[in-house]
């Protein structure tokens, strides 16, 4: 009987996550360097959606072409670490997940 509690449990927690992921999907913020010259437009599960540079910078097919890859390089990053604070947990013994 205990573990089928602890698999409710389970469950519910799971369940809780995931619609706390779709909350904050709906969030966006922003952040901004050099009084706006740059500036990271970011959903609330730490996914860039958008980085924006001023026109001074760059020729515009340069700019767009920055302005994607630094995109994907912050989505990297958030996932890197998230993925290495996920394995930090797990050494400590604070939380276990399957397959990391």
């Amino acid at each position: 009987m205990a573990v089928f509690s602890k698999l409710k449990q389970f469950k519910d927690l799971r369940d809780q996550a995931k619609e706390m992921q779709d909350v904050l999907a709906k969030e966006t913020v922003y952040a901004d360097a050099n009084h706006g010259k740059v500036q990271i437009i970011m959903d609330g599960n730490q996914h860039a959606s958008g980085v924006s540079i001023d026109n001074e910078y760059f020729t515009l097919s340069k700019k767009q072409d920055l302005q994607k890859n630094m995109t994907e390089a912050i989505n990297s990053a958030v996932k890197k670490a998230q993925m290495a604070m996920a394995k930090k947990a797990k050494e400590m013994g604070k939380i276990d997940l399957p397959g990391i």
